[in-house]
C-alpha cells in the first residue's frame, strides 16, 4: 500500500475543500452575521492541514505512483471521513453546533446528501453557515472523490482506482481518460445547477436562497434555509 501517496492525495483533497470555504466566507462578509471568524479559521485550518499533508507526503522521485485498487478504496474511505471531519469545523467554531458529534453528523449528512439534520432554528442561523451547509450537499451530490479525480493529473497519478472505488456500479467511461470523464460529469452537473438556479430565481427567490436550494435540490439532499423549508415561500411554482 502506497501510504505516502494516499496521504498526498488526501492532502490535496483537503486543500481544495478548504478553498471551497471561500464561498460561504464571501456571504458572511456580505451579510455580517457574525460567522466570519469561524469560517476564516475553518478555511485556514483545512487548507494548512491539506498543504502540509500534500507537501510532506510527496513520494520520492523514483516511487511508483500508480494506485492499486486497495489504495483507491483507502483514499475514498478516508476522503469522505476527512471531508466530514473538516466540514464540521464551521459549525463548531461558530457555536452553531458546538458539540462535535452533532457537527460531524451534520457535515456527514451534507456530504453524503442524506438530508438528516440535528440543526434547528435555521431562520436565525448565520447565513454563511447556511450556505456552507447547502454547499456540502452540492459537492457531495457529484462526489468529493469524483471532483478530486478531475484534478488528479495535477498530482501526477491516474484516477481509475479512485473512480472504481467511488462508483463501483457505474464504471463505464464517457471519455477515454478517467479525468476527462469526471470533468464531463461536473460540466453537466454545473449546467443543470445553473438551469435550476435560474428557474428558482424566476419563481421569486433571492440570490442567496436560490443558490442554497439549488445545491440541495440538485443533490436531492433537501437542506433548506428555514425550518419551514420551501414552505416559507408559499409558492406552488417553487414547490
Amino acid at each position: 500500500m502506497k501510504t505516502r501517496k494516499i496521504f498526498n492525495i488526501l492532502g490535496a483533497l483537503l486543500f481544495f475543500l478548504g478553498l471551497a470555504m471561500i464561498f460561504p466566507l464571501a456571504w458572511s462578509l456580505y451579510f455580517r452575521d457574525g460567522d466570519l471568524v469561524a469560517l476564516a479559521l475553518s478555511l485556514a485550518v483545512t487548507c494548512t492541514t491539506g498543504a502540509l499533508l500534500y507537501y510532506y507526503c510527496r513520494p520520492a522521485g523514483d516511487d511508483d505512483t500508480t494506485l492499486t485498487h486497495r489504495d483507491g478504496f483507502m483514499v475514498v474511505s478516508f476522503g469522505w471521513i476527512l471531508a466530514a471531519l473538516f466540514g464540521a469545523l464551521p459549525y463548531i467554531f461558530s457555536g452553531v453546533l458546538p458539540n462535535f458529534t452533532d457537527a460531524f453528523f451534520e457535515s456527514m449528512s451534507g456530504f453524503t446528501t442524506t438530508g438528516a439534520t440535528v440543526l434547528s432554528g435555521l431562520d436565525h442561523t448565520p447565513r454563511g453557515i447556511l450556505f456552507w451547509r447547502s454547499f456540502t450537499q452540492w459537492l457531495g451530490g457529484m462526489g468529493i472523490i469524483v471532483l478530486s479525480i478531475a484534478i488528479l493529473p495535477l498530482l501526477g497519478v491516474g484516477g481509475m482506482q479512485l473512480y472504481k472505488a467511488e462508483l463501483p456500479s457505474r464504471q463505464d467511461k464517457l471519455k477515454p481518460r478517467v479525468a476527462e470523464t469526471a470533468r464531463t460529469l461536473w460540466i453537466v452537473y454545473i449546467i443543470l445547477s445553473t438551469v435550476d438556479f435560474v428557474m428558482l430565481m424566476a419563481g421569486g427567490m433571492d440570490v442567496f436562497s436560490a443558490l442554497c436550494h439549488t445545491f440541495s435540490s440538485m443533490s436531492s439532499g433537501g437542506f433548506s434555509t428555514s425550518d419551514a423549508s420551501v414552505g416559507q415561500f408559499g409558492s406552488a411554482y417553487i414547490d
